[in-house]
């Protein structure tokens, strides 16, 4: 497999969380991302619908920088949220296991990701507030066979006790990077006139999925 991020810039990801309203999705986002913050939510994704932290780590040897996107899930901003789908490599889908609307509606949002982001996107599924055990509605298996029905990874986690979501984010991370080095693998089989800096941030500070060789 080909080796990305030696001697380049940090890779940039942009991965989008996902879900209903009141789930734990900022405060997943500041658990991973600012360590030992407290870990409840504020206003300001009430307030304008969109935010986003970067998280720099290395794994496998590749330097990454994950650009995580939380989206609001009340109804009024769907459009907005969605319209951030567009041109992310992966998605933290997230439903409140003391709620079963939230989990009901996880359909839904895979929905929205397949026609808005494409199907080959990595998704990971997250059952949060696992610390809330005795208020527990959606039984684990039932997250554990709706990951399975749409062939995703599934963690059920707390962000509140920090339960799972290194070991989500760093799954989700590596399948992104595999499937990078796949397609930049391919091409260097059929000895394309490309470098590696094809897949590090350029214009748009993204990393385009559409990676085109160029033959001689």
């Amino acid at each position: 497999m080909a080796v990305l991020g030696q001697g380049q810039p940090a890779l940039l990801v942009k991965v989008v969380m996902a879900g209903e309203s009141c789930v734990g999705k900022t405060s997943i986002v500041r658990s991973y991302t600012e360590p030992g913050a407290p870990a409840c939510s504020s206003s300001y994704l009430a307030t304008i619908g969109i935010d986003f932290k970067v998280k720099p780590i290395t794994l496998n040897d590749t330097r990454v920088k994950l650009q995580i996107w939380d989206t609001a899930g009340q109804e009024r901003f769907h459009t907005l949220s969605t319209s951030y789908f567009r041109g992310a490599q992966g998605f933290v889908l997230v439903y409140d296991i003391t709620n079963m609307d939230s989990f009901q509606g996880i359909t839904s949002w895979m929905k929205d990701i397949h026609e808005k982001a494409g199907d080959e996107v990595d998704v990971i599924l997250l059952g949060n507030k696992c610390d809330k055990e005795s208020e527990r509605v959606v039984p684990k298996r039932k997250g554990e066979k709706l990951a399975w029905e749409h062939g995703i990874h599934f963690f059920e986690t707390s962000a509140k006790d920090n339960v799972n979501i290194e070991d989500a984010f760093s799954l989700l991370t590596k399948e992104i990077l595999e499937k990078v080095s796949s397609e930049y693998a391919y091409c260097e089989e059929v000895t394309c006139r490309w470098t590696k800096q094809t897949f590090y941030v350029q214009q748009s500070n993204v990393l385009s999925k559409d990676h085109s060789c160029l033959f001689g």
